[in-house]
């Protein structure tokens, strides 16, 4: 089964617009067509950004709504501790770099991501780095 990291932005546009590939690629996930993979860095940031006043007011999203979110996210994907950070490969935003750690320590086929400097790496150790609608044309149409 396809291994995947997701980037928060592809999580959070998912979670919040029934439309368009990002929310496509989570249904995919609920399906069983691929395992997620994640860490608790990546779910602290989906939070993080869930919590914000811009997401919080434009959405209507309560607290309790972003934590039953963010347990579904740690219930049924597959968590990979935050070891082995990687250093120094994308040097204009480090903070993206907890995906690549994800990726590579959860043995990850994709990173599906809308992050212009993630997409210019295109794959790190075999990994591809694809958007989300590249990635539904990629994904195999039973689990």
């Amino acid at each position: 089964m396809l291994r995947v990291v997701l980037d928060t932005n592809v999580f959070v546009s998912g979670l919040l617009s029934r439309k368009g590939a990002p929310s496509k690629v989570l249904d995919n996930w609920r399906a069983g067509k691929y395992l997620l993979l994640t860490s608790p860095s990546i779910i602290s940031e989906v939070r993080g950004v869930l919590q914000t006043p811009r997401i919080k007011n434009r959405y209507a999203t309560g607290q309790e709504e972003i934590e039953q979110l963010i347990s579904l996210l740690e219930k049924d994907a597959v968590v990979i501790p935050d070891i082995s950070p990687l250093k120094g490969i994308i040097p204009q935003d480090p903070e993206d770099e907890k995906f690549l750690a994800c990726a590579t320590n959860g043995g990850a086929d994709f990173i599906v991501t809308g992050d212009h400097h993630l997409l210019a790496l295109k794959d790190h150790e075999g990994i591809s780095i694809i958007t989300a609608r590249d990635f539904m044309d990629r994904l195999p149409e039973s689990p």
